[in-house]
């Protein structure tokens, strides 16, 4: 089968991360993969096998979407370039990739990436419900998204992220170190709770002087403000900001605790590499994603959503009780099947042949 991924750009995300997984996964099944950008450069690795289109001049408007339209209908005007199957990940995309489908013939896929109320833009309102029924599924990450998109498209999937990491077999023999881990983009600290962390953190590592937090990612600004808060709390000598680093298996394996303290989530890709690694995780119970990975008290911590009291309750209880992290650690690889690339791959190959039949 002749399928394109097309997205916006391949430098850097959780959604060019999946779909970077799905392509390397369905080009080793035998399918014919194309992954079709609009601009920046490429992150993640990438078969050899996959043909890379870059679809990158934008002579007429500053709207990408708009210039990608034209560059796209153009590329698939050649009868000999189009695939059996469009997949169209990033939503505000589809405001191109649908009318292509359509001017053109053929089968299209329209994978969302966020829950239906994070953004609540009157272009994403407008795009689901008048014209996501026009394609030919959608897909979504989480249960809480199942009603709402069903109502807007007769073949809705729930995919789940792919977890990148094959999950770890082994614990026993393994030391951690007394950290409380957090990943991901400190621009976007707000949105990714870090600023709450910092605070909840405070009179953890007062009372805990050994225990370390380490938060592991890029934001030169973000990062200020997060220095400066923890200044100001009297703990900078106890939070750690790693930037970009290549070793998160190694992370997660070596820390006490992963927290996850967002506002807001699709299918958190990092909740998925912490506990595909044994880490013992403690997540806010936010409106999606955390849920459907995590089973309280089971294979880790579900705390109220932004209860920031009950999130420093729970993680003394992390802290103080090596026997509740070891059960939560033991646990966790193995709920982690069902997130793996064969079977989260094998659904998407099911869904492909449904469509271009």
């Amino acid at each position: 089968m002749k399928i394109d991924f097309l997205i916006n750009r391949m430098s850097g995300g959780g959604a060019e991360r999946v779909v970077s997984l799905l392509a390397n996964y369905l080009v080793e099944k035998g399918h014919k993969i194309r992954i079709i950008t609009f601009q920046d450069t490429d992150k993640y690795y990438l078969d050899p096998k996959i043909e890379r289109i870059k679809l990158h001049k934008h002579p007429l408007f500053q709207s990408v979407v708009v210039n990608g339209f034209f560059q796209l209908f153009n590329f698939y005007r050649k009868k000999k370039n189009r695939p059996d199957v469009m997949s169209s990940h990033i939503c505000l995309l589809s405001y191109m990739t649908i009318p292509i489908a359509k001017i053109f013939g053929l089968k299209l896929i329209i994978s969302e990436h966020t829950n239906h109320i994070q953004v609540t833009s009157f272009a994403r309102r407008f795009l689901r419900t008048y014209l996501y029924p026009l394609a030919d599924a959608v897909t979504i990450l989480t249960k809480f998204d199942q009603e709402y998109f069903s109502t807007r498209n007769k073949n809705v999937w729930l995919m789940p992220n792919p977890c990148p990491f094959d999950i770890i077999e082994e614990l026993n023999g393994r030391e951690e170190k007394k950290e409380i881990l957090a990943i991901g983009d400190l621009n976007r600290y707000e949105n990714k709770g870090f600023d709450n962390l910092i605070d909840i953190s405070a009179s953890l590592l007062k009372k805990y002087p050994h225990w370390m937090v380490k938060i592991v990612g890029e934001g030169d600004e973000g990062q200020k403000v997060l220095m400066e808060r923890a200044k100001q709390l009297g703990i900078s000598s106890n939070i750690i900001f790693t930037g970009h680093r290549t070793d998160i298996q190694q992370l997660l394996r070596d820390s006490a605790i992963f927290v996850l303290t967002s506002k807001y989530e699709g299918m958190p890709m990092t909740l998925l590499e912490a506990m595909s690694q044994g880490a013992c995780c403690i997540s806010f119970d936010c409106i999606s994603g955390p849920s459907d990975i995590i089973t309280h008290n089971e294979n880790g911590l579900l705390i109220e959503d932004q209860n920031v009291e009950e999130m420093r309750l729970g993680l003394e209880k992390l802290i103080t009780n090596a026997d509740l992290r070891k059960r939560l650690k033991s646990n966790a690889p193995a709920s982690m099947e069902q997130f793996t690339i064969t079977n989260v791959g094998d659904r998407w190959e099911s869904l492909l042949e449904q469509v271009n039949r």
